[in-house]
């Protein structure tokens, strides 16, 4: 004889899995490394930084 199974908490399971696949996906899509977004802030820095140095006074 099988294990009787509760649908609510079978339902409840299948859901979280999907919601868990589709944040996978969204990890990969969007997420980026934190040294990734380190680089960045550090480039806009030196762009910025770069350009007010080379800036005139009026």
């Amino acid at each position: 004889m099988n294990d009787i199974l509760s649908l609510s908490k079978a339902r409840k399971k299948k859901t979280r899995a999907e919601k868990e696949k589709s944040a996978e996906q969204n990890r990969v899509k969007f997420g980026r490394t934190k040294a990734e977004k380190k680089l960045a802030s550090a480039k806009r820095k030196k762009t910025s930084d770069n350009l007010s140095a080379h800036k005139r006074d009026n």
